[in-house]
């Protein structure tokens, strides 16, 4: 098999299998969240701080479009799989030089977004549980999926902004 051919599998076999490890630890802790906890009936985890509140999310990230009518929800849908041509687009620039950070980043980003489209396409609505609050205040309900975006596209992001930038090159 050629060297460039070899190599290119390799990393996308890097990025489907961290990927697929997002899917299953994603799936895996909403099954049980799914199975352990009462809608709406924070279980705290941190007093004060964190807790572990079943929410299901019908919108976009941070709760986008939650309130839009049951009819047109299938545009929440569509835009999701918009955002993952967009991510496969991106991926497929990247992957052929990039390195171990750039495989991985892509990696939790896909992961997490198949993981929370599971959801849309099992219950019309993803399911969230991480609570973070201080008093009053609630971030967000999140959950696994959420976070390995959330951490691959801040990955990315320095990747591109501090190894790619005209400084680093020099």
């Amino acid at each position: 098999m050629v060297p460039a051919i070899r190599a290119d599998r390799s990393r996308i076999a890097r990025v489907v299998t961290l990927a697929a490890v997002v899917v299953v630890l994603d799936q895996l802790t909403k099954l049980i969240v799914l199975n352990r906890l009462t809608p709406g009936v924070p279980v705290p985890v941190v007093q004060g701080f964190v807790a572990l509140t079943l929410v299901m999310n019908p919108g976009l990230a941070f709760g986008l479009l939650s309130g839009i009518p049951a009819g047109w929800r299938w545009i929440v849908g569509l835009l999701s799989l918009v955002a993952l041509v967009v991510l496969l687009r991106v991926a497929l620039r990247i992957l052929p030089s990039g390195g171990w950070r750039e495989q991985s980043a892509i990696g939790l980003i896909f992961g997490g977004a198949v993981g929370n489209l599971i959801d849309r396409t099992r219950f019309g609505a993803v399911v969230d549980f991480v609570d973070v609050y201080y008093r009053d205040w609630h971030w967000p309900a999140f959950n696994v999926a959420d976070s390995a975006i959330t951490v691959g596209v801040a990955a990315l992001a320095l990747v591109v902004l501090v190894e790619r930038s005209p400084s680093a090159r020099a």
